[in-house]
């Protein structure tokens, strides 16, 4: 399979400007691609944001590629080799701000079903794009907008595939199955201000806190299960005090978050949180934050598919994996029972000079074309 088709659009993707939330042009530079393939479109703005929902056909099932032109701010510019808006190659590489994360995978989902469609003109099913320029940021305004616009006319999605840059080494030996959840909290220790002079006249809830941190840190919250690891806690922040060195300070405000399995739900995890401070006798707050929840996709028709496009692809067995942060795949799950993310390699995603190797392109277009011809039986 030939590069240029591929390595043309991402390089048209990369030259546009899109620092979140914006889109800097590439919205309707996909429009423009897939207009003549017989897409309809529409826009599902909200705030700042540009969300773009597009479909070609009527008819199930609906597999839909999803991902995001926006991009994390470029860093200083002095330390870019090139500038990071003017994609350049250099050494078998495109370099610019997106390579990885993940306007390359955007342009091979669009080659991908370029070449489907000319294949395959009257194929079954629909096939549609959900395109952000709001994951890099607050993720507001996104993909979570576009599929409340969906839930609310009760339209659903019977397989997914997100681009995002799952790959550790080379193209297609890694990708998501699943995500872990996100529940964080905001936790105040409350005791009694006074001299530190004389203690017995207050209540240190630093001293409190300290023995049910170390249980907390010592939880074993569940076992994981054959997708997830087991779940974690971590603490990201402490702070207590006035700035005085002669005072006990009146409360202890603690940072926490929890990433957790599908072995365990936020609502078991918040009452053993609790019912391990009510045993130490603390007199506190918290405030919960529920990030995500833990999504999964077995082994079953997209899984299969997704397996058997990079085997005969690459030659590569793929891994599923559940490991690595949160994605818009949170939001989707919602409305869709199958959902795997396929992508580059990961490992310069966010830095200076984020790249990716030009001869991936090619083949991440074949894989992508691949799960298409498999899901919709052509």
């Amino acid at each position: 399979m030939t590069t240029e088709a591929t390595l043309s659009l991402a390089q048209a993707l990369l030259a546009c400007p899109s620092v979140t939330p914006a889109d800097g042009g590439s919205l309707e530079l996909i429009k423009s691609r897939l207009a003549p393939l017989g897409f309809s479109f529409e826009a599902i703005d909200r705030g700042r944001t540009r969300n773009l929902w597009a479909r070609r056909g009527t008819a199930k099932p609906l597999f839909c590629f999803a991902g995001h032109v926006d991009v994390v701010p470029t860093g200083p510019l002095e330390q870019w080799t090139s500038p990071p808006f003017e994609p350049e190659i250099r050494d078998g590489y495109l370099y610019g701000r997106g390579a990885a994360d993940m306007k390359s995978s955007i342009a091979a989902m669009i080659v991908a079903v370029e070449r489907f469609v000319a294949a395959h003109p009257e194929h079954p099913g629909s096939i549609a794009f959900l395109i952000t320029s709001d994951e890099e940021g607050d993720a507001l305004d996104g993909t979570v907008a576009v599929v409340e616009t969906l839930q609310a006319r009760s339209e659903t999605l019977d397989y997914c595939i997100i681009g995002e840059p799952t790959s550790v080494h080379t193209v297609g030996d890694m990708v998501k199955n699943g995500r872990r959840g996100s529940l964080s909290g905001k936790l105040k220790v409350k005791g009694i201000q006074c001299h530190i002079a004389y203690p017995d006249k207050g209540r240190n809830p630093i001293h409190q806190l300290a023995p049910a941190l170390t249980e907390l840190a010592a939880t074993t919250w569940d076992e994981g299960n054959e997708y997830f690891q087991p779940t974690t806690w971590q603490v990201s922040n402490i702070h207590a005090g006035t700035g005085a060195n002669n005072v006990v300070p009146a409360h202890v405000e603690l940072l926490f978050n929890f990433r957790f399995s599908t072995a365990s739900t936020p609502e078991s995890l918040q009452q053993r949180f609790t019912a391990l401070l009510d045993r130490h006798g603390l007199e506190y707050e918290i405030s919960w934050t529920l990030g995500a929840r833990p999504f999964l996709t077995g082994r079953g028709v997209l899984a299969d598919a997704v397996s058997a496009a990079i085997q005969a692809e690459t030659g590569l067995t793929t891994e599923l994996s559940t490991t690595g942060g949160t994605s818009d795949g949170r939001f989707i799950a919602a409305i869709c029972p199958q959902m795997v993310e396929v992508g580059p390699v990961n490992a310069t995603s966010h830095k200076i000079d984020e790249c990716i190797a030009v001869d991936a392109l090619p083949r991440l277009t074949g894989i992508y074309q691949r799960i298409l011809e498999q899901i919709l039986h052509v």
